[in-house]
């Protein structure tokens, strides 16, 4: 058989121009929408967050044959199901509002549950767990301070760092809780607590420190500074007025300036005796900033 000569070979068809794909712009969806970004696992289920009912303390209502109900109470604040923890807390915030004497001796288990579900990174347990902080504070006041274990100085410490975050809404709930601390308890036993965290290496945690203890300072006697340590408290107030967070130093000056009123009840013929005490009990120079403070509020 003759060999086709090569002149004779088919043409080579010339290569086609590639076609440039068009790529649409998607909007990416949040993780929180579309569950789990790994293709290897299954994906979960849309978040229920917002099916949580956040229920107002004038909302909640007694509960029905409480002494029954108290047991399972404790039971179903340890579910693995993050849903029936929130209603379970809201359960406590009902017994801690309406039927506290029963909710008394199971106290320190659920400030841990409170403190365990504000490390949840789950938004709606996180609200739920400062809402029941505040109705626990106000019902119950001093008695948390009696606490055997540290369940009440994690509580307060998680509260700080709350009110510091970034979320706006979990922000302003963990102030109010905070507000609530400071209505519902007396102040010298809680001022020492607070006292440590003005000091505390996060500067945002200092400076919600530095405004619960103006709050409680703004509404002491001066009998009651003395009782603390009046020289004790002008000098963590000096300290805050060099903080470098300005919350920190406003909350700093209104300390002074309730403290240089209580001190003086506004009577001009102890302006000097203020200035001797301030010249004697702090630095010069923390000494002058006071001095000032208090000369401009006249």
């Amino acid at each position: 058989m003759a060999l086709r000569p090569i002149d004779n070979s088919l043409p080579i068809a010339p290569e086609r121009p590639k076609k440039h794909v068009k790529v649409v712009s998607v909007p990416i969806q949040k993780q929180s929408e579309v569950g789990v970004n790994d293709e290897n696992k299954a994906p979960l289920p849309p978040s229920t967050d917002s099916t949580i009912d956040y229920i107002s303390s004038d909302d909640l209502k007694p509960i029905s044959d409480p002494e029954s109900k108290i047991q399972g109470l404790i039971e179903r604040l340890d579910s693995k199901d993050w849903t029936k923890v929130c209603e379970s807390l809201n359960n406590a915030r009902r017994f801690a509002l309406y039927h506290s004497s029963l909710l008394l001796p199971f106290l320190e288990k659920v400030m841990s549950v409170v403190v365990k579900a504000m490390k949840n990174p789950r938004s709606a347990l996180i609200k739920t767990s400062i809402m029941a902080s505040s109705d626990i504070f106000y019902a119950f006041g001093d008695q948390l301070l009696d606490s055997t274990s540290d369940a009440f100085d994690s509580l307060l410490l998680q509260l700080l760092l709350k009110a510091s975050q970034d979320k706006k809404f979990v922000c302003e709930e963990a102030d109010r809780a905070l507000n609530a601390l400071v209505k519902s308890m007396t102040p010298l036993p809680l001022l020492n607590k607070l006292k440590l965290y003005v000091s505390h290496v996060n500067l945002r945690i200092r400076a919600k420190a530095a405004i619960s203890i103006s709050n409680f300072v703004s509404k002491m006697e001066l009998e009651g500074m003395n009782e603390f340590g009046l020289v004790s408290l002008v000098q963590v107030a000096a300290d805050l007025l060099n903080d470098r967070l300005p919350e920190a130093r406003e909350a700093a000056r209104r300390t002074v300036i309730s403290i240089y009123e209580a001190y003086t009840g506004n009577e001009e013929q102890k302006q000097e005796e203020w200035q001797n005490f301030c010249q004697s009990s702090l630095p010069p120079l923390h000494a002058q900033s006071i001095v000032k403070i208090t000369s401009s509020s006249r």
